[in-house]
C-alpha cells in the first residue's frame, strides 16, 4: 500500500483492575486502573481523498458523532488542514463491552491521519486531542501498557507479562453512565501503588486486592454479566469485568484453551482470544509504513 492507501488496527484493551477512589466536585470519578493492550481489534482503512468521509463494516454507527469522525475533525481544526480522506472501518469489538472500541478507533485515525496528512505533530500533542474526545483515547495514541490515574487520563507506561486472555461478550451493552450513577458503586477504595500491583506473582496482576468497583453494580443491573462471569469462574477459575462492562475476560494458559472455550460459549454470547503486547499494533504498523517511506 502507498501512503495514499493504507490500513492501522485499532486494537482491545482490559481493565486489569479498575478501583473509584473518590469523585471530583464536577462529578467526574476518580479512578486507577491498568490498561492493558491486545493483539486484537478493529481495522481502520486510509485512502486519500478530497472530502472526510466515513464508511463502516460491522455493527458501528456512521453519524456525525462517530469518534473517528469527531477525530478527523479535531485534528483538522488543530492543524488547519483542510485535506479530506475516505475512512473505512471495519468493526470486530462490541459497542458498549468495555474493551475500547470506539476510543481505540478514534486514537488510530488521529495516528493514521497525522501520518497521511503530513502533520508531523507529536504523540503528546495527538494525546491532547485525544483527551478532548475521551478519557481511554490517549493511552491507544500512546500505545503503551499503562498505570491509569485521575479520570484515567494520568497515565504511566508499565511493563506487563505476555498473557493470553479469553474475552467474552454476553450479548448486550453497557452504558457507562449508569454504571457511574449507580448509588451503590463503591467511591472510596484506597489508593494503590504501581509497585504493589507490579509486585504480585505472575499470573495474579488482577488478584482480588485488585478488583473491579463496577462489577458489583455491573451484576445488579445486568444478569448477563452476572452469568458470564460464573461461566467464566467455572471454565477457567479466574474472572474480570473490563471496564464498566459488558465484556468479561479470564487468563487463559494458552490460545488453544481459549479456543476451545469459545466453542462452548452459550448462544447469543460472542468471544475471541487475544495475547497482550507491549507495543500497539497501531504503532507497530505505523512504524513498517514510515520505515518504507525512507
Amino acid at each position: 500500500m502507498s501512503k495514499a492507501e493504507f490500513s492501522l488496527p485499532a486494537p482491545a484493551k482490559l481493565n486489569l483492575f479498575l478501583h473509584v477512589t473518590g469523585r471530583r466536585d464536577d462529578g467526574y470519578h476518580l479512578l486507577q486502573t491498568v490498561f492493558c493492550l491486545l493483539d486484537f481489534g478493529d481495522t481502520l482503512y486510509f485512502s486519500a481523498a478530497d472530502q472526510l468521509s466515513l464508511s463502516v463494516t460491522g455493527d458501528a454507527p456512521v453519524g456525525d458523532d462517530n469518534l473517528i469522525l469527531r477525530a478527523a475533525r479535531a485534528l483538522q481544526q488543530h492543524s488547519g488542514s483542510t485535506a479530506g480522506a475516505a475512512l473505512r472501518l471495519e468493526k470486530r469489538l462490541p459497542q458498549g463491552g468495555g474493551v475500547g472500541g470506539g476510543s481505540s478507533d478514534a486514537a488510530s485515525a488521529l495516528l493514521g491521519l497525522n501520518y497521511l496528512w503530513d502533520l508531523k505533530l507529536d504523540i503528546d500533542t495527538l494525546a491532547d486531542i485525544g483527551l478532548s474526545l475521551g478519557a481511554d483515547v490517549p493511552v491507544f495514541v500512546r500505545g503503551h501498557n499503562a498505570w491509569a490515574e485521575g479520570v484515567g487520563e494520568h497515565l504511566q507506561p508499565i511493563q506487563l507479562p505476555e498473557q493470553e486472555y479469553l474475552v467474552v461478550h454476553p450479548g448486550i451493552a453497557v452504558a457507562t453512565a449508569m454504571i457511574f450513577q449507580d448509588p451503590q458503586l463503591t467511591r472510596d477504595t484506597p489508593e494503590s501503588r504501581v509497585a504493589a500491583f507490579l509486585g504480585q506473582p505472575p499470573g495474579e496482576e488482577s488478584s482480588n486486592a485488585f478488583h473491579n468497583d463496577c462489577e458489583a453494580p455491573a451484576r445488579r443491573h445486568f444478569p448477563a454479566i452476572s452469568t458470564a462471569l460464573d461461566w467464566l469462574e467455572k471454565h477457567t477459575g479466574n474472572a474480570r469485568m473490563t471496564g464498566t462492562g459488558a465484556c468479561v475476560f479470564a487468563r487463559i494458559a494458552d490460545r488453544q484453551t481459549g479456543e476451545y472455550l469459545l466453542q462452548q460459549l452459550p448462544p447469543h454470547w460472542t468471544g475471541f482470544v487475544a495475547r497482550s503486547v507491549t507495543l500497539s499494533p497501531a504503532h507497530s504498523a505505523l512504524k513498517v509504513l514510515q520505515q518504507r517511506l525512507k
